[in-house]
């Protein structure tokens, strides 16, 4: 792995995905996802410039994120549940899976707890994958207000794992969607969200072109992990 050599390639990539779409590259930001990754890979990572991380498994983060320089920034990316919410509100700045009213209430109160606020990112299941998490876009209309009364979580967008294409122009609709997805959700709250993270490794050119402000890319950066999907 020449993660420099990588890096290099994902900034140059960023880049020119942000020309095309007449957008500053200052607005996209790199989500690191470093499931798999030893504590010395993610070192090597931050001498290189890269400070923002994401993990998607709460005992692999417990046992990693401490290993690690406390400088660093960490967003939970996966699927919580609400046993694991306690560690997720300790060692993440941002939970980006967010993906029903039970697992936001239970944030909520352990936050409450930890007498700390949790900004968060509401995960859409848009064409309603059996096999993914997140929220339908017709039920997160209707529990969108009562999300909002949270007092603990702050909402500052919207996340997909979108559907794995070998060609990235067939997910374009869906980051369309949940883009005008995000503008409704505006509208209901009467408040601008911040951030729409969509894009991974095999598709992030394309996320960027429809708005993304997070790109959560590991195998771009790291490899490909044995038996692994692209993130």
């Amino acid at each position: 792995m020449d993660l420099e050599h990588n890096l290099n390639s994902v900034v140059e990539r960023i880049g020119s995905s942000c020309a095309r779409a007449e957008r500053a590259p200052s607005e996209v930001t790199l989500v690191a996802v470093t499931k798999g990754q030893p504590p010395e890979v993610v070192q090597e990572a931050m001498r290189l410039g890269l400070t923002l991380f994401g993990e998607n498994k709460i005992q692999e983060a417990r046992s990693k994120i401490p290993l690690c320089s406390g400088k660093l920034h960490w967003h939970f990316i996966g699927h919580l549940q609400s046993n694991k919410v306690r560690d997720a509100v300790r060692f993440f700045e941002m939970v980006q899976s967010v993906d029903s009213i039970d697992i936001a209430e239970e944030l909520n109160r352990r936050a409450d707890e930890a007498s700390k606020t949790i900004p968060i990112l509401i995960e859409v299941n848009i064409v309603g994958e059996a096999s993914k998490f997140g929220y339908r876009a017709e039920k997160l209309r209707t529990d969108l207000p009562e999300l909002n009364q949270l007092k603990r979580l702050e909402i500052h967008g919207l996340m997909i794992v979108p559907p794995w294409s070998p060609e990235p122009e067939t997910v374009r609709p869906v980051f369309r969607q949940l883009r005008d997805l995000k503008e409704e959700c505006q509208q209901i709250l009467g408040a601008p969200l911040a951030h729409l993270s969509m894009g991974m490794s095999s598709d992030f050119e394309v996320a960027i072109e429809e708005g993304a402000t997070m790109v959560r890319l590991g195998t771009a950066l790291f490899g490909s992990r044995p038996g692994a999907r692209k993130t």
